[in-house]
């Protein structure tokens, strides 16, 4: 009997002690989870940094040092003050001229458009002959360089006038005042046909246009 006595109260011990662990963890689940529980730890994957702008570390649009890149920035439009002028006869039948100007400065400038070309002491001028580049586009004129226009003339047909001399001044698209630059023209005959082309490279274009 002893012996039965004691595996009975072996069992109620170890009943007891399995009653005793599963006990807290029924009453939490059924407490609301007022116990600790157990968190999942996402893993955090550091960030990258971020990449610096496309503008980052450069100047202004002026450069960074304070420089435009526009190479032209600085270089004004040639006017009377900086070129020296000629024209030579190029078709004596049609009164056709060869217009030359050089730069006779230590600069650059930019030749803009059309000359304005007048006639002796008649009123008006050369009608402009052909497009012109815009300012943007106008070509540099360096220090000793040159640039060349056709001033284009008529058949005499008993209708216009006869002039021995001819006055240029440049476009320079501002209110700027020069001094005409005046050549010889022995008996340049001006009618309504003479027109004038833009400044360019070569004599060959000025000719053609």
């Amino acid at each position: 009997m002893s012996t039965v006595r004691r595996a009975v109260v072996g069992l109620a011990v170890v009943s007891g002690l399995v009653l005793t662990a599963c006990g807290p963890a029924e009453d939490d689940a059924s407490s609301g989870g007022e116990g600790p529980t157990a968190s999942t730890t996402e893993s955090v994957k550091p960030s990258k940094p971020s990449k610096p702008s496309a503008s980052a570390g450069k100047g202004s649009p002026s450069g960074g040092d304070g420089s435009s890149p526009d190479p032209d920035y600085d270089v004004f439009p040639c006017s009377t003050f900086d070129v020296k002028f000629t024209a030579t006869l190029a078709e004596s039948t049609t009164s056709s001229y060869l217009l030359k100007i050089t730069n006779k400065g230590t600069k650059a400038c930019k030749v803009l458009g059309h000359p304005v070309v007048t006639f002796g002491d008649l009123d008006g001028q050369a009608t402009e002959r052909g497009e012109a580049p815009g300012i943007e586009d106008a070509s540099r004129l360096e220090a000793g360089e040159s640039a060349y226009a056709g001033l284009m003339g008529g058949v005499d047909d008993g209708t216009g006038k006869t002039v021995d001399s001819i006055a240029m001044t440049m476009n320079t698209e501002s209110d700027l005042e020069q001094t005409p630059l005046k050549v010889s023209t022995p008996g340049l005959y001006v009618s309504d046909k003479n027109s004038v082309t833009a400044w360019v490279g070569n004599a060959e274009d000025a000719l053609s246009l």
